[in-house]
């Protein structure tokens, strides 16, 4: 992790476990409570670098609190809570292939709000991991996986909009800081889910046993903790949108561990679409070693 680009490629392990810990939940865990729990875990992984460096002022400064809050919801709460809910219908590798959906998102807030333009190279590269979401959604059309599928591309944008917002805070930040922000402020949306899910009488998944405690470790110590500290470590070097594209190709260990696991079976379709899209992303980080990152 000496390098952003090899943070970088660091998250990509770690969220390449994410659709399979979210298959597991499905039956032990309800998708707003793990992302709740998950959060609090998270608060508590940075908690001890933040009071030893007396950061908890920077974690509540008014300058930033507004945009700290825009990144917990729709960074965190609204768009995890969402990917939960659509492995209910889709498998771990469709929702990881087409949560690459994510980079058109990425070239579009970059472009707008960052003034990051693509270069030819990181456009093709783009193009080629864009082309493997559509074999997927072309595929699963008007299926019952469509609906997990749909789930997952409508959703992606929030988590680019986070990530804009976060290369727009000042300089001087420490990536833990605003790693510790996001999951702290993502609470209150929680809070306001779990209401809802009350208000509607939802049911409330709970068994404490070995495989719920195994996914919620996961979610809050890996995702929302070191994964979180190399991702804004990445982006806060590389270009928003290159740092998307090399760690949006995921997928390829997430459909390997699914398939291993039995979770599903790769079709040719999935692994086509995979292949383009993991070519795409390497195309781009040959692009960032280039430029020295």
């Amino acid at each position: 992790m000496n390098t952003p680009l090899m943070a970088a490629w660091t998250c990509w392990a770690i969220v390449g476990l994410s659709p399979i810990a979210g298959k597991f939940a499905a039956s032990v865990i309800s998708p707003v409570i793990l992302v709740f729990l998950g959060t609090l875990l998270g608060v508590l992984y940075f908690t001890p670098w933040i009071s030893k460096n007396h950061k908890w002022g920077e974690v509540f400064a008014s300058e930033t609190r507004w945009k700290f809050l825009f990144i917990g919801t729709f960074g965190t709460a609204l768009p995890f809570t969402i990917s939960l809910i659509a492995l209910h219908y889709t498998t771990p590798g469709n929702a990881a292939i087409l949560q690459q959906s994510e980079l058109l998102y990425s070239l579009l807030f970059a472009g707008i709000f960052l003034r990051e333009f693509p270069s030819r190279q990181q456009l093709l590269g783009s193009t080629l991991i864009v082309l493997g979401v559509l074999i997927i959604l072309a595929k699963e059309q008007y299926t019952p996986r469509w609906t997990g599928d749909l789930l997952i591309v409508g959703s992606t944008w929030m988590l680019q909009a986070g990530s804009t917002v976060a290369k727009k805070l000042p300089k001087h930040l420490d990536y833990r800081v605003i790693a510790m922000a996001r999951n702290l402020f993502a609470i209150p949306a929680l809070i306001l889910l779990l209401g809802m899910m009350g208000l509607r009488q939802e049911i409330f998944i709970l068994k404490p046993n070995l495989q719920m405690f195994s996914v919620l470790a996961y979610t809050g110590f890996f995702k929302y903790g070191l994964a979180m500290v190399v991702w804004y470590k990445a982006i806060r070097s590389l270009d928003l949108s290159k740092a998307t594209a090399i760690y949006l190709s995921y997928p390829v260990l997430s459909l390997i561990l699914s398939a291993a696991l039995g979770l599903e079976k790769i079709s040719l379709y999935q692994a086509g679409g995979l292949l383009v899209s993991l070519t795409g992303a390497y195309w781009i980080s040959l692009t960032v070693q280039k430029e020295g990152h």
